[in-house]
């Protein structure tokens, strides 16, 4: 375990230390298209997930790449970690997030924000805020865009009860789009609220779409369905692997 702390405590400062390199090589930017900035933030992604890979051993396998629809999309993905909110941008040509207003307010990283044309929500702005949400992300959406959205509306840690918000139906019913769903067991290699990163095999699926035009709750009971069965899946298998590597289980996350 002294081992995997001090791989951690290397890859969380390496991390951050390319988060600024990256930050300012994107400020020439500002100045081009908001696709070419999101090829410099793909760029980022990659580095950091490569990074990961060679500092702690964490192996990452996608599945289901295959069943990305082209063209405008709702990405409806499980949160149990930081790391999803990055590493799914390589998948797509126009990614859009919904952020909390404040990242809107850091130096460059709120900039890029702005740049690339996310959707910042004030969390305390109630109703307001989020009919705005509401009406602006389909119309992005529709624009050509795909939403990279977390229906729990923030992270989960594994094995917690998921509680599924109702957003992500009403702009699925707005959009007319397709859904993917995406389940992944992320929490167990970086967990929230600690810096350790543990070795062993991440594991992001990509789901059978959902094709638009299902009612509301409908849509809601499918994906929460479809990604908790896939993302229990994948935990499982994935305590199973750290078992061995471990000779036990690292506690729940």
């Amino acid at each position: 375990m002294v081992s995997i702390f001090l791989r951690s405590l290397v890859y969380n400062v390496l991390f951050y230390v390319l988060l600024v390199l990256w930050m300012l090589m994107a400020i020439p930017t500002f100045l081009l298209p908001r696709r070419v900035f999101m090829r410099v933030a793909k760029a980022w992604a990659r580095s950091s997930i490569w990074l990961m890979s060679a500092i702690c051993n964490i192996k990452v396998e996608y599945r289901g790449v295959e069943k990305i629809p082209n063209g405008p999309l709702i990405v409806a993905s499980k949160h149990q970690s930081m790391w999803e909110t990055f590493a799914l941008l390589q998948f797509f040509d126009a990614p859009l997030f919904i952020y909390k207003r404040e990242l809107g307010w850091i130096p460059f990283f709120g900039w890029y924000l702005m740049k690339s044309r996310m959707i910042g929500v004030d969390r305390d702005g109630g109703m307001r805020s989020l009919m705005e949400m509401a009406r602006r992300a389909p119309k992005e959406i529709r624009g050509g865009r795909q939403l990279i959205i977390f229906p729990e509306g923030t992270r989960t840690p594994v094995d917690a009860t998921p509680n599924y918000m109702t957003g992500v139906g009403q702009i699925y019913a707005s959009a007319g789009v397709p859904c993917i769903p995406v389940a992944l067991n992320s929490g167990l290699f970086w967990p929230r609220r600690t810096f350790m990163r543990y070795p062993g095999t991440l594991v992001v699926e990509f789901l059978d779409p959902l094709p638009p035009g299902l009612a509301r709750k409908d849509f809601i009971v499918r994906i929460k369905a479809s990604i908790e069965d896939a993302t229990k899946r994948l935990v499982d298998a994935a305590r199973a692997e750290q078992a061995q590597l471990f000779g036990r289980v690292p506690a729940k996350t």
